[in-house]
């Protein structure tokens, strides 16, 4: 089943090892190796003091990431889809806390950063943008889930900026969700080309396996953050190769890929 094809104009990530994608590109390339390192976060200096204070991990690599992707674009009349596999894990950890003890008086703070809403909310009152805001969550799924989100946004929207995060949980719940660390990517999309637009990307559903990373470094990226499950298809535009990669969506379905740069 083939789906509209669409502009990529800009793209922003940040993982363990990879500050950016100017840095990522050149490991994708395998111009230069990666390197296993805790994730760097830029400090949200978008956002007013108060609300700085109180940005989350998740908040700051979500907000970094469509900076990134933006490049210095005004981001107030592009549309957003935010999709996450879970929100907070440190906030969340508090909570469980507060509420396993005695005292169990939550606090606004902690409860309106809990929602897996509050990063796009903090990028509305980073940006002021107004323009239209979808947040999913899909699990391990939830790369592809904000994907055709993105072009369905696009029916109606000239562009949409897609950012994918994913941020760890503190023991106990590490255990049973073993997110390494924060980590995410973001892909400004468009129905029309722009001056600086990198090429195209043709979408399909298609039955079979996901592409993995032949590195097993990136690979292991790969498997352990959903919102990184799209690094097959940023190894294709790092190296202009117009072979089509196939990304993990819900099994046994995937989103076949092909980028066709400009």
């Amino acid at each position: 089943m083939s789906l509209p094809t669409l502009w990529l104009h800009g793209i922003g990530l940040i993982a363990p090892g990879l500050d950016h994608w100017t840095q990522a590109r050149a490991v994708l390339r395998g111009e230069a190796a990666w390197v296993n390192a805790p994730t760097v976060l830029p400090p949200a200096d978008r956002l007013p003091a108060a609300e700085r204070r109180r940005a989350s991990r998740v908040v700051r690599v979500a907000l970094a990431l469509g900076l990134q992707a933006l490049d210095g674009q005004d981001p107030a009349d592009i549309a957003t889809v935010f999709t996450a596999s879970g929100a907070d894990g440190h906030n969340c950890h508090a909570l469980c806390e507060q509420l396993a003890g005695e005292d169990r008086a939550i606090s606004p703070t902690r409860f309106h950063n809990s929602v897996h809403n509050a990063a796009a909310g903090y990028w509305g009152i980073a940006t002021r943008s107004m323009a239209p805001s979808q947040v999913l969550c899909a699990h391990d799924a939830s790369f592809g889930a904000g994907w055709l989100d993105a072009l369905g946004q696009l029916q109606t929207e000239d562009e949409v900026l897609l950012v994918a995060y994913d941020s760890e949980y503190p023991e106990p719940l590490h255990a049973c969700r073993p997110l390494p660390d924060a980590a995410g990517l973001a892909l400004w999309l468009g129905r029309a080309p722009r001056a600086h637009s990198l090429g195209q990307v043709q979408t399909a559903l298609v039955r079979g396996a996901a592409d993995a990373m032949a590195d097993a470094g990136l690979e292991g990226l790969r498997a352990a953050f959903p919102s990184l499950r799209a690094l097959p298809l940023l190894e294709r535009i790092a190296r202009g190769d117009t072979a089509p990669a196939t990304v993990e969506y819900l099994a046994p379905q995937h989103l076949q890929l092909r980028f066709t740069p400009r």
